[in-house]
């Protein structure tokens, strides 16, 4: 399936392509018509402690072992610096069950902890030095405590939650969402309590009365102080969207449920089933340095490749005469508008032909110079102003023209949603072939993977495969 064939193009009418005509996806905030009361939770750093304190306490004792009294304090505080740093990754999800569950992950982590207080010792303490004994008898009494300790908070985490569970919605269709509802309440032990089911189309009869409103789901949230919501289908997080989004600023946790296949790997599991946290708006962690390197990464390549610049944009003079960059409208985050730089690789066009046809004209029929520009990317460089403006980031999915984005919107569940991020140069998608005149569908499923899934290093590892795949014989 291609884009072309994906969303036919209107015949001659011309419709306005601004952005104002059409929302893509609703502003952060509660939405218009689905306003919920915003709880206040505990601060977060109050359920991080009993695992940082686990932590601490293990890397103490690990400490204790040292028979040479003057390097504890610096062996403490190398060790529980170290171990935090190590294992920040597994102290606000509780993603183990218990004690054996943590036990690889420890053993992995607890090691490079104490061959780097070595290293200290023999750089800072010098004529000091641990021995091969000490190493293997203080790492090992810090892995079983930190195993135990971990176990006992993880113990706490679930007692607590058996106690007093989370009440949830179910969101998705009928028979997936009472089915994984029915499994909930069949294993109280997951700390997750459905109180209803939100669905557009109620089929057969289950235990939990079946919401088909965002008024009366709302109502439901206020009536039973609901505090998750959890989506069996993925074409519920586009059509629910609005109301997805006031339940995650009223406090409520999001999370997508494998009920058919796992098609994700698992953060955790509820009655057996894969679950991973959502976000509505996009990740949060780690925006700061994603806009770091942005800013990084963007300003050297521009400064670096400025005379390349310079010398495609008097080429391109010097054969096609004026008009040497090409400039255009496209969506970005959160569906805002902005003008995208590319240097003009084909004939001028009007207007409307820019904004509501998926390939020029012709196209076939460009220079020489234009045609190596385009099979080798070099076009795009210009778009790193973007991301120094803000308007882009380096990886992400690409930007497209408003007309384009209605019509996708409209067709494909899901595509809205890219709009939670940053567009970028390159992403996911691109990295994959999906470039050019391919499946919207799959670029859309790549996109959202990786929203849902980014991290910093995945962009880095996404540059660096952009850079091997860099020749190609499609645009992007």
């Amino acid at each position: 399936m291609t884009a072309e064939s994906a969303a036919p193009l209107p015949d001659t009418r011309h419709r306005g392509h601004r952005f104002t005509s059409f929302p893509v996806l609703s502003p952060p905030g509660p939405p218009t018509g689905v306003r919920l009361p915003v709880r206040r939770p505990a601060a977060r750093w109050l359920s991080l402690l009993p695992m940082l304190a686990a932590d601490g306490a293990a890397a103490v004792l690990g400490a204790l072992t040292l028979s040479d009294t003057a390097l504890r304090p610096l062996s403490v505080a190398v060790l529980v610096t170290t171990s935090m740093v190590l294992c920040r990754d597994r102290v606000s999800l509780p993603r183990a069950a218990g004690a054996l569950d943590e036990l690889p992950f420890l053993c992995c982590r607890i090691p490079v902890a104490w061959l780097l207080l070595a290293e200290v010792v023999t750089t800072c303490a010098a004529p000091r030095s641990l021995s091969v004994h000490v190493l293997l008898t203080g790492c090992a009494l810090h892995i079983a405590s930190g195993c135990a300790l971990r176990g006992l908070v993880h113990m706490g985490r679930r007692t607590a939650l058996l106690r007093r569970p989370r009440t949830a919605l179910v969101f998705g269709p009928a028979v997936s969402a009472q089915r994984v509802a029915a499994a909930l309440l069949r294993h109280p032990g997951c700390g997750v309590r459905p109180v209803g089911v939100v669905t557009d189309r109620p089929e057969g009869i289950g235990d939990l009365p079946v919401l088909t409103t965002d008024e009366e789901a709302r109502r439901a949230v206020v009536q039973n102080g609901v505090r998750a919501a959890l989506i069996v289908h993925p074409s519920e997080r586009t059509a629910r969207e609005p109301l997805l989004r006031a339940l995650a600023d009223s406090g409520c946790v999001l999370w997508e449920v494998a009920a058919e296949a796992p098609s994700h790997r698992a953060e955790t599991l509820l009655a057996g089933y894969s679950c991973r946290r959502l976000d509505v708006a996009g990740p949060r962690r780690g925006r700061a340095a994603k806009r770091l390197l942005d800013v990084l990464v963007s300003g050297a390549l521009l400064l670096l490749l400025s005379p390349l610049l310079l010398a495609c944009a008097v080429t391109l003079r010097i054969t096609g005469g004026p008009g040497v960059v090409f400039r255009q409208e496209r969506i970005g985050k959160d569906g805002k508008p902005f003008t995208l730089l590319k240097f003009r690789t084909h004939r001028p066009v009007d207007e409307k032909e820019s904004a509501t046809r998926w390939s020029v004209a012709h196209e076939n029929e460009m220079r020489r110079i234009c045609r190596v520009l385009r099979r080798t990317s070099l076009d795009e460089l210009l778009q790193l102003w973007n991301v120094l403006r803000g308007d882009m980031s380096l990886v992400g999915p690409r930007p497209e023209r408003p007309y384009f984005v209605t019509q996708f919107s409209q067709a494909y569940p899901g595509y809205a949603a890219r709009h939670r991020m940053r567009t970028g140069i390159t992403g996911l998608a691109q990295i994959h072939g999906l470039r050019g005149d391919t499946s919207i569908e799959d670029r859309c499923r790549f996109d959202n993977a990786y929203i849902d899934n980014w991290s910093l290093w995945r962009d880095i590892s996404i540059l660096l495969r952009t850079a091997c795949v860099l020749v190609r014989p499609t645009g992007s």
